[in-house]
């Protein structure tokens, strides 16, 4: 029971005052609500860059579908926006489009579901059969180190800056998947994995230089050639950990691929099917969730 003394003058006082406490109370819900979705509004920007895995040689038709409005891919020819489904990426620049599926839809449905994010964007630069050594280049295959025949890495920043204008983001992470290149020509006696970890942390450096000192490199370790020597392979996953070990903002994401053979998750000698794929994504997502 409420005692009031002084009559009808004090209850209107009362019910004044309760009704200014309910309405700072409704005040302070409201921020809460309104900061709440702020949070879940959240836009990401993510480069997937490497080579022919990177690009994708899965198949569209069992690639995840994303939820209208929520994943977009940025095509650089174009400067434009458009909604991310397989195949994923351009042919522009010195890059490539996935044939047909790749792991950026699993990836960016993973990333929305997990960590409330109203929409991702993903910029693809991948080139299939591209080194990360120019020692281990092919011809025109590319390479994503400072000398070669056909230089990727500038191509790659010209078109996540142009993302970063277009969107108004700054570039929250990077996927990369690449090694197998490099596997075999250390299999060659072309390249030693000194060489190859030496190449890697490099390129980490300028993609630093380029777009920032802690953006975070994620590795997807490299898997194996079917019929070919595992050495030069588990030389390149070896050194991918290292690099990782070494540097708080590097990690490795994914490292399952030298079991997808086994498990039917091939689609050629060295190119991960769909279900790998998927799969990649996804855990990427879960990873990447947990470091929040």
């Amino acid at each position: 029971m409420i005692w009031v003394e002084g009559g009808s003058a004090n209850r209107g006082v009362f019910r004044s005052n309760r009704r200014a406490s309910l309405f700072a109370c409704c005040l302070f819900v409201s921020s809460l609500l309104m900061n709440a979705k702020t949070l879940a509004q959240e836009k990401t920007l993510w480069l997937i860059a490497g080579q022919s895995n990177a690009v994708g040689q899965g198949d569209s038709t069992l690639s995840p579908k994303c939820e209208e409005d929520t994943a977009w891919e940025y095509a650089f020819s174009s400067d434009a926006l458009r909604p991310l489904a397989d195949p994923v990426g351009v042919k522009e620049l010195s890059f490539e489009r996935a044939n047909s599926g790749s792991l950026a839809p699993a990836f960016a449905s993973g990333m929305v579901a997990r960590q409330g994010s109203s929409s991702i964007v993903i910029v693809s630069a991948a080139r299939g059969g591209a080194s990360c050594h120019q020692k281990a280049e092919l011809n025109n295959y590319g390479t994503w180190d400072t000398r070669g025949n056909l230089l990727l890495f500038d191509d790659a920043i010209t078109k996540v800056k142009a993302a970063e204008k277009k969107t108004a983001l700054t570039l929250s992470g990077i996927l990369w998947l690449q090694g197998e290149r490099d596997a075999n020509a250390i299999n060659d006696g072309k390249l030693t994995p000194h060489e190859y970890e030496a190449a890697l942390t490099n390129l980490i450096a300028r993609f630093r230089k380029a777009l920032g000192s802690k953006v975070p490199f994620y590795i997807v370790q490299t898997g194996y050639f079917k019929d070919h020597p595992h050495e030069g392979f588990d030389a390149v996953r070896r050194a991918q950990q290292n690099v990782a070990d070494k540097d708080k903002f590097t990690s490795v994401v994914y490292t399952e691929t030298n079991l997808f053979e086994a498990k039917g998750w091939m689609k050629d000698q060295i190119h991960y099917n769909q279900i790998g794929l998927n799969h990649i994504g996804a855990v990427v997502a879960d990873a990447l969730s947990n470091f929040k």
